[in-house]
């Protein structure tokens, strides 16, 4: 199950998302697409994980 407030992305690739909540059974989530911010709901099935470990740059 995913937690609101971490970052995924959906399995077929494009930006990072933010999970903010669950409505009806999809999992809501926003992101910034350079201009705004977008909304949008999606099946659970779709969305997976972002690894969040960065690596430091010295």
């Amino acid at each position: 199950m995913l937690m609101i407030g971490q970052e995924v992305q959906l399995k077929e690739g494009g930006p990072a998302l933010i999970v903010t909540g669950y409505a009806s059974g999809m999992v809501e989530c926003r992101w910034y697409d350079g201009h705004c911010v977008r909304k949008e709901a999606f099946r659970e099935e779709e969305l997976m994980p972002v690894n969040t470990e960065r690596q430091l740059v010295s």
